[in-house]
């Protein structure tokens, strides 16, 4: 009986921070491994392979991508006329996966509950930071204040006993939720989807997305990216939080209309600390980078180490239940495909 083969179009550096030994000889004892280094290079990679013969790479059943990897469109899809499976060793499938895949039956899934931990903390860590003013404090030492003048900062405020408001019960709202409540924060969750008796469970309070902005002193989006969450944060949503408040985003920049956050940063009547941004890689020259209440990391919650082998090992589990008939854990199907922003 032939072997399935698996395309794993995961570069090098990648591959090396997914798969542990184990999981990788997990994969190369479940499947035949064909491997594209640049995953820009898919269609050519492939067409290399087999000499670009109409019947493409046969067995291929198995696909597993990384970012670079372009859109599975039918050009690229009749290369490999055997898929079956798309594993996505991040999280959003939204940049790969185009209609043509769901209808030639291709199943697919993707990784992104190994980001929820690192993603949790991060969101916990810029909330302390923001309660501590501590991206005022870096900013005037760091550009060369005096001391006197870099000492000078809004009133601090510990965690515990402290409202967060968690916008979103995703995953990675979970993770958060879990760790503000280990450390004594008074948490409070707005999220249509999200019933009574799951908020209870969760040891959460349920409120509106207004309530929640004007009564919290931290705001944490973890939101979806859907359509109707498009700028769920914008100009108006933002006057409802209180002087002195912040925003945390480490989900994705749709959640929030950037140009009224800035004004309102820049303003000084509320802080923010931001993962993610409309344009990536930010501009040098952007004003978010200038603000001493304002603190930046570059799209990188999500990339421990600890993460990144759970993405693998996601990507692993999968691979195997798809091959023993099981049921997925982590499908994404055409419907949630249509929903996705």
């Amino acid at each position: 009986m032939s072997r399935t083969t698996s395309v794993v179009s995961v570069s090098p550096a990648l591959r090396a921070e997914f798969f542990t030994p184990a999981a990788w000889e997990t994969l190369t004892a479940l499947t035949d491994v064909v491997l594209v280094d640049d995953p820009t290079t898919l269609g050519a990679t492939l067409d290399a392979r087999t000499g670009a013969a109409p019947s493409g790479l046969p067995r291929a059943e198995v696909l597993v991508i990384s970012w670079g990897t372009p859109r599975l469109d039918a050009a690229l899809l009749d290369r490999l006329p055997d898929l079956r499976l798309v594993a996505h060793t991040g999280a959003s499938v939204k940049p790969f996966v185009t209609p043509e895949l769901f209808a030639r039956g291709v199943r697919v899934t993707q990784a992104g509950q190994g980001m929820a931990q690192s993603v949790g903390e991060v969101s916990v860590v810029f909330a302390m930071a923001l309660l501590h003013q501590l991206p005022r404090f870096h900013h005037g030492l760091a550009s060369g204040a005096s001391w006197e003048d870099a000492e000078a900062a809004p009133p601090r405020y510990e965690i515990a006993g402290t409202r967060v408001g968690v916008v979103g019960a995703s995953r990675t709202g979970r993770a958060a939720i879990t760790m503000l409540r280990a450390l004594g924060a008074e948490v409070v969750v707005a999220d249509p989807t999200l019933s009574a008796a799951d908020a209870s469970a969760l040891g959460v309070a349920l409120v509106s997305l207004d309530d929640l902005l004007a009564t919290s002193r931290i705001t944490m989006l973890h939101a979806p990216t859907l359509p109707e969450t498009h700028h769920l944060v914008g100009a108006r949503e933002l006057a409802l939080m209180p002087d002195g408040a912040g925003l945390v985003n480490t989900a994705r920049s749709w959640l929030t209309d950037e140009a009224a956050l800035l004004h309102e940063v820049a303003s000084g009547r509320i802080d923010a600390a931001l993962d993610v941004f409309d344009a990536e890689p930010l501009p040098v020259d952007h004003p978010f980078r200038s603000l001493p209440n304002v603190l930046l990391t570059p799209h990188h919650a999500a990339a421990t180490v600890q993460g990144r082998l759970r993405q693998g090992s996601i990507v692993v589990e999968e691979i195997d239940r798809f091959l023993a008939g099981e049921p997925l854990l982590h499908e994404v199907d055409e419907a949630a495909l249509t929903q996705m922003g």
